[in-house]
């Protein structure tokens, strides 16, 4: 027993005095949980989440086989949470994805070629970073009109100038290091300067900004979509839930509880996951100002 005590001892010393914090693994179980409700949504959910029964509306939490309640048109929300969690989770994903690939480009091109290019590339994401962002958004996409793709771009399209400036200034600073001079003088081309050390000496910074961004266009993409500017209406996206439960507020106050709960999980995961990878990085001795 002692022997087993012990062991278990020295692993715990391990794992507390290794990198990784408890916030990055508690983040990634929780986002892995709600990765695994959304493949295999079909599942878990107990009732098709776009057919209702009249006879059960506002059945709350628990009756009836409806674990988490029904709406005013008798439809099972848990069933409407999951279906919904797919869209908006895919929604943000693809707005952060587009916003880093287009900021990543125009940050290292500004940093790696300098003269006009640094100069014109700048006063672009200047310009861009000084209209807001969530208004340059509502004003697109009650333009261009609803659905996945319109509101994704919107949100990438307006949300990319923060990463092109983080990368930009951590772009600079690391082309000034000894090891990336030397390979300068050695004849490294730019690509491989580029995959060898300013890529990898740029990912824990954006480690830290993926998951924080993440969580900015979930909460973007619900706050369209509650206003009408976002999913479609028949689509049971969190902001569309929380929408349609205004009416409802004192009848069914489960109705607003549900969507913004999961919009609260979902968040705090995607912040928890931010501050474990700022939390590695510091322990590796680096530094992140974001």
């Amino acid at each position: 027993m002692s022997d087993k005590n012990s062991s278990s001892a020295r692993y715990f010393k391990r794992w507390t005095e290794s990198d990784i914090s408890v916030e990055l693994i508690t983040g990634v179980i929780l986002f892995s949980i709600l990765i695994a409700l959304i493949l295999f949504r079909g599942y878990f959910q107990t009732h098709d989440p776009y057919v209702g029964d009249l006879m059960e509306r506002f059945s709350p939490m628990g009756q009836n086989g409806h674990l988490l309640g029904t709406d005013n048109l008798g439809r099972d929300l848990w069933s409407r949470l999951l279906e919904g969690m797919m869209w908006s989770i895919s929604a943000a994903s693809m707005a952060t994805l587009i916003a880093f690939v287009m900021g990543a480009f125009v940050g290292l091109l500004a940093a790696q070629y300098g003269g006009w290019i640094r100069t014109i590339l700048n006063q672009v994401v200047d310009m861009a970073l000084a209209f807001p962002n969530l208004i340059i958004a509502i004003i697109v996409v009650a333009v261009i009109g609803r659905g996945f793709w319109p509101l994704t771009l919107t949100l990438g399209l307006v949300s990319w100038p923060i990463f092109a400036r983080v990368i930009y200034a951590e772009s600079l600073s690391l082309l000034e290091r000894d090891y990336v001079i030397a390979s300068h003088t050695f004849g490294a081309g730019t690509w491989s300067i580029l995959s060898g050390h300013i890529l990898p000496g740029l990912r824990p910074t954006l480690s830290v900004m993926l998951a924080f961004h993440f969580a900015d266009m979930l909460v973007a993409e619900s706050a369209l979509s509650f206003l009408g500017l976002g999913a479609p209406l028949g689509v049971p996206t969190w902001g569309n839930l929380l929408q349609q439960s205004r009416d409802f507020l004192f009848v069914a106050p489960w109705l607003m509880a549900v969507p913004a709960a999961g919009i609260i999980y979902a968040v705090f995961t995607a912040n928890l996951i931010g501050d474990g990878f700022s939390a590695l990085a510091r322990r590796r001795g680096r530094r992140i100002d974001i």
